[in-house]
């Protein structure tokens, strides 16, 4: 089993795992970066109390909205990036190696190479996995209003009329891929693409980040006889990265949840959004840069608490993996 194929299938089982742990933080967080009061109006809630405004109006399950498809694009997503990161790097790996026997460096992959791979690897994940993501928002930020019917009793003296609230159609998988099919065709399955493809920087910063630290740790334990990195040191190293890359690009994040979202047809249209551009251009004009970073410190504890998750989970996945292939070749030439 190469490399490629561990990795991308460790980075899908530690992405679902924390994908489970942390979701209804996420599903808090596209709410709030969807939210459009344009006037500020509304009383700012935190996140434990939009937590409890959600289950209490629309209950537990409306924080798990759209869980199915999420952890398919987690999975898919996970396994994407890592697998071609893997092919990605090992490429850069040999090339490097190949210009040290030129007398050309020191065959280790430099921290703009270690950028690059994380940008190829990103970019291809995006194009890949996007329409997932358009269907997962759009089941977070469906809020669970129940309708109401009009119902007239009639009786000899006079006619009596109530309103009455009826359960809304459920709002599952295939109602939003129709949603989104009838609203824009095909192409809304990518909307939010521009910002997501530019978004490419999260990662590559966060491994950037995380590799570089790992390496002068790894370094630093060298010189004391040991290379052994505990999970709860890659826990922190993957928290520390993902908080930095995080606190970078988050108003891209917004404005890609804001394409992503079922878009305002009829109404205001300081709401209504065309594009990439036009988002962001209204965002400014009438949100200020406060709507930008709306939900940022529901984010970075979501975001930091995943991302250390994944790093410590797909760490020792990988390093179970490779001890198992170990341990059967070492059977198999021993009953040879």
């Amino acid at each position: 089993m190469s490399d490629a194929l561990i990795n991308g299938l460790a980075g899908a089982g530690g992405g679902i795992i924390a994908q489970l742990l942390t979701y209804p933080l996420q599903t808090v967080n596209t709410r709030q970066q969807t939210e459009r009061d344009l006037k500020r109006e509304k009383k700012k809630l935190g996140t434990f109390q939009h937590m409890c405004q959600v289950v209490k109006q629309e209950g537990w399950e409306r924080l798990y909205g759209g869980l199915a498809p999420s952890l398919a694009g987690t999975a898919a997503s996970q396994g994407v990036y890592y697998y071609f990161y893997q092919v990605f790097r090992n490429q850069v790996e040999a090339a490097a190696l190949q210009q040290s026997k030129k007398g050309l460096g020191d065959g280790s992959v430099g921290m703009f190479s270690s950028l690059l791979v994380a940008a190829l690897a990103g970019s291809v994940n995006v194009l890949m996995t996007n329409p997932i993501w358009v269907i997962v928002t759009r089941m977070q930020t469906h809020r669970k209003m129940p309708k109401e019917q009009k119902i007239v009793s009639e009786s000899p003296s006079s006619v009596a009329e109530a309103l009455v609230p009826v359960e809304p159609r459920p709002y599952g998988t295939f109602n939003t891929i129709r949603e989104v099919y009838e609203e824009a065709g095909v192409t809304g399955f990518w909307k939010g693409v521009i910002p997501t493809l530019i978004m490419v920087s999260n990662p590559s910063m966060q491994f950037m980040l995380y590799e570089t630290m790992l390496a002068k740790l790894k370094k630093k334990r060298a010189l004391k006889g040991s290379n052994n990195v505990t999970a709860l040191e890659t826990f922190l190293l993957g928290a520390v990265a993902k908080l930095g890359a995080t606190v970078t690009t988050y108003p891209l994040l917004v404005v890609k949840s804001r394409l992503q979202a079922k878009q305002v047809t009829t109404g205001d249209k300081r709401q209504q959004y065309k594009g990439t551009l036009d988002a962001i251009l209204k965002m400014i004009k009438y949100e200020g840069l406060y709507g930008f970073y709306k939900g940022m410190s529901t984010k970075i504890c979501q975001s930091v608490l995943a991302a250390a998750v994944l790093f410590m989970i797909k760490e020792e996945l990988v390093k179970g993996a490779k001890l198992l292939l170990s341990n059967a070749s070492s059977s198999s030439r021993v009953k040879s």
